[in-house]
């Protein structure tokens, strides 16, 4: 039994990594096992933020951060020194011929051994020279294991790419034949300096795209012809209003597809890892089913910190026949219930059950009272109020208004009434149901806030006033009224981790171009620069002498410059939002070259794709959880009720005991064993003869995608089924890893035939 190589099965199913990259063979197997352990993750994590971090010590340097020559070069070279490190242990692991096959590491290797060639060439001249590589560095950052995500979102661009690009040369066709005619038509005009070249055409209409010159590239032909407006409505009305929004209809439809293609690709990736495991596991003296001996070899290589309590209750809750063994089917629950979190119900159905008569009866009238409609609308009233107070009390307010001088009487009387509300419904509750719900941790946040800025209002601690700005989010509550609204919210919290890392994937972009902006504009732009553009008055910085008065006329525009990273970045956040960006493009232009603006559009067209993937994403969420909604209709009785994903095991004293026995023979002496002893001391306490153990983990979107496309997926299963599975590597030993040779040495515990079904709430 190899219950080792049957667990790496099992983590590449998990992490979606390609099964020609399993380990081959004893050595591989040490290798694999180095360069997969969160230690080697973090080095890998740490080394590419090095790399990256290191643009902040390179000229052009932010001045505060700037490091002589040979120190950032050796620190760099250290870094390389470190992923080449990386590297070696993967094609350890992997072989050469597999090593070349994947594509990522080839493309990390290459960049490596360029980075590396030109840090020893700075080190060597003590000076840095021209350095656009720099750009790929991110690359070691995105190849870490914890950048998972960004590499999917990178995908997901990139597959998104050939609908976009159809649309963006329709899109760039009709820019080109617009710029012809309006040369054609505009050029005449001495007065018009947008249309007094092709190349001015194309570009003034580039901008207009994105309409931050509007309506200033259209006023020069107004003034001479007001007919002259037609080819402007046209021209906005095909390129904005039509095609960008066609731009984005299909970036959503491939994005749609491509998220249900992903989802199925990992569903059957998954299911393709259970069956090598699988048959990795059974034995041939029971080939049909895995015992929980077998089960639990399996469990301490893939979750060695897994309590044994927890993996015999993993395994009851696979096990929901009750049969001696876990059947092929039962197996391929796997990854539902592997994240669960394990805690005993409850002998009664409220925690205080077991107080006093008297003291049972006022804590559950407070439990009938939080719990009712009356108390959760007169709560809403009481946040509406609160909210239309906050509006009075703002608008009432004058210039000269400070917090410092008084506390608002209306400010202590809804904190008061919050503050009772959440002890009410700890006490009613219970502190452990009450922090189970997000919306109660919300509220609980909240109120816990506007007490701080109470004490910063009382005590004058003016540092802390901005705590005093958070007390209008209590009036999120209300959108807990209508499902709809809920829907939004829970739309929005789901999007947290995803929008995370597509902000962390337009980061890097930022970089790149961060520090091809720092190698070709670096100290370009300066205050007064830029006097043969057309935007000089936006980079001036002069004295103006009015009557007796001289005022400093200061532009500004000379602050968004490609000096240092920072400064790069913050321009290029300006570039992104498009307002007056052609101002930036045309001062740099001015003081360098026309070929400059090549880099401006670029970005544009790349950050346009990003954002559009974003604003596809939303989309695809929204409407996803929309579509779930109206397809599994369930009757929400209490909005706060947030119970995820729940599984139930029942375990009676002569299972736990027979488990215990048989733990006790497989792997004496280990501490994990306290827990399932805790089990029987439980069962000692309370006087029952079973437990009742309760599986909760959070609802992931694989878990609505599970219920949204439940009758596909049987179609999924039945073709994957129809294929001609690979047959497990067996290369390894067949002893590695493994506890247990013979599987019948052993006795097995009878299970008892009560495991619940999940139930999906």
């Amino acid at each position: 039994m190899n219950y080792q190589e049957a667990a790496i099965y099992l983590q590449e199913g998990e992490n979606n990594d390609k099964f020609f990259t399993h380990p081959r063979n004893p050595k591989a197997l040490a290798a694999y096992l180095f360069a997969h352990n969160h230690l080697f993750y973090m080095m890998e994590l740490l080394t590419g933020l090095l790399l990256m971090v290191l643009s902040l010590c390179e000229a052009p340097a932010v001045p505060s951060l700037r490091l002589d020559v040979y120190v950032h070069a050796t620190l760099e070279l250290l870094a390389l020194v470190m992923v080449a490190f990386e590297l070696c242990m993967k094609l350890r692991w992997l072989g050469f011929h597999t090593f070349l096959r994947h594509k990522r590491t080839m493309v990390k290797t290459c960049v490596l051994m360029l980075q590396f060639v030109e840090a020893i060439v700075v080190l060597i001249r003590q000076t840095s020279h021209l350095r656009v590589t720099r750009a790929l560095r991110p690359i070691f950052l995105v190849d870490c294991r914890y950048c998972g995500a960004v590499r999917r979102n990178l995908r997901q661009i990139f597959q998104s790419l050939p609908p976009f690009i159809d649309i963006l040369l329709l899109l760039l066709f009709f820019m080109v034949i617009f710029a012809i005619l309006g040369f054609c038509l505009f050029s005449p005009n001495t007065a018009d300096p947008y249309f007094n070249t092709l190349e001015n055409s194309i570009v003034s209409l580039f901008v207009l795209l994105t309409t931050a010159n509007f309506p200033d590239v259209m006023m020069p032909a107004y003034s001479r012809n007001r007919w002259s407006c037609v080819f402007f409505i046209v021209y906005l009305s095909i390129e904005l209003y039509f095609i960008m929004n066609l731009l984005l209809a299909v970036v959503f439809d491939t994005f749609n597809g491509v998220e249900k293609m992903k989802f199925k690709s990992l569903l059957l990736h998954k299911r393709s890892a259970i069956d090598h495991a699988f048959r990795l596991l059974v034995s041939r003296q029971r080939p049909m089913g895995v015992s929980l001996k077998q089960f639990d070899g399996l469990m301490r290589f893939y979750r060695p910190r897994m309590s044994a309590r927890d993996r015999f209750l993993t395994y009851k809750a696979l096990n929901t026949s009750g049969a001696p063994m876990l059947s092929l089917e039962d197996f391929y629950k796997f990854y539902e219930v592997i994240g669960l979190k394990w805690k005993a119900r409850r002998s009664g159905e409220h925690w205080f059950d077991d107080l006093p008569h008297t003291t049972f009866l006022i804590f559950k009238g407070i439990n009938l009272l939080v719990k009712s409609k009356a108390f959760q609308y007169a709560m809403y009233v009481v946040v509406a109020v609160n909210g239309v107070w906050i509006l009075v009390e703002t608008y009432m307010l004058n210039s000269g208004f400070s917090w410092s001088r008084f506390v608002p009487w209306s400010y202590i009387v809804f904190l008061t009434i919050y503050g009772v509300e959440v002890l009410l419904k700890i006490t009613g509750l219970g502190p452990m149901a009450y922090f189970s719900s997000g919306w109660n941790l919300f509220d609980f946040s909240v109120t816990v806030f506007a007490f701080l800025g109470l004490i910063a209002l009382a005590f004058d601690m003016e540092p802390f006033y901005f705590i005093v700005v958070l007390r209008p989010l209590q009036l999120l509550r209300l959108f807990k009224i209508k499902q709809r609204y809920r829907n939004v919210l829970d739309t929005m919290f789901e999007l947290f981790p995803r929008m995370a890392s597509l902000g962390l994937t337009l980061i890097i972009f930022y970089y790149s171009f961060a520090i091809v902006g720092m190698e070709f504009f670096a100290d370009v732009i300066y205050p007064n620069c830029c006097n043969t553009s057309t935007v000089a008055d936006s980079y001036r910085l002069i004295n103006v002498t009015i009557g007796n008065k001289t005022v400093l006329e200061e532009g500004y525009y000379y602050l968004n410059n490609f000096n240092n990273i920072l400064s790069s970045f913050v321009t290029l956040f300006e570039l992104t939002v498009v307002n007056n960006w052609y101002i930036t493009m045309e001062g740099v232009t001015s003081m360098t070259t026309h070929w400059s603006r090549l880099y401006f559009m670029t970005f544009y067209i790349v950050t346009m794709v990003v954002m559009t993937i974003i604003v596809a994403f939303i989309l695809d969420a929204f409407v996803f959880r929309m579509n779930y909604s109206r397809k599994n209709r369930e009757p929400v009785e209490n909005p706060e009720d947030e119970n995820g994903i729940v599984f139930e095991a029942e375990v009676s004293r002569d299972e736990a005991l027979a488990t215990l026995e048989l733990y006790k023979q497989t792997c004496p002496g280990l501490s994990s064993l306290n827990s399932l002893q805790g089990v029987l001391q439980a069962m000692d306490r309370t006087g029952h003869l079973s437990l009742v153990y309760l599986g909760r983990r959070s609802r992931t979107k694989s878990d609505l995608s599970m219920k949204m496309y439940e009758e596909e997926i049987q179609e999924w299963y039945a073709e994957f089924s129809r294929e001609n599975l690979p047959q497990p590597d067996q290369s390894l030993e067949q002893d590695l890893g493994s506890p247990v040779s013979d599987p019948s040495l052993y006795p097995e515990p009878q299970l008892n035939s009560q495991t619940g079904p999940h139930s999906i709430n």
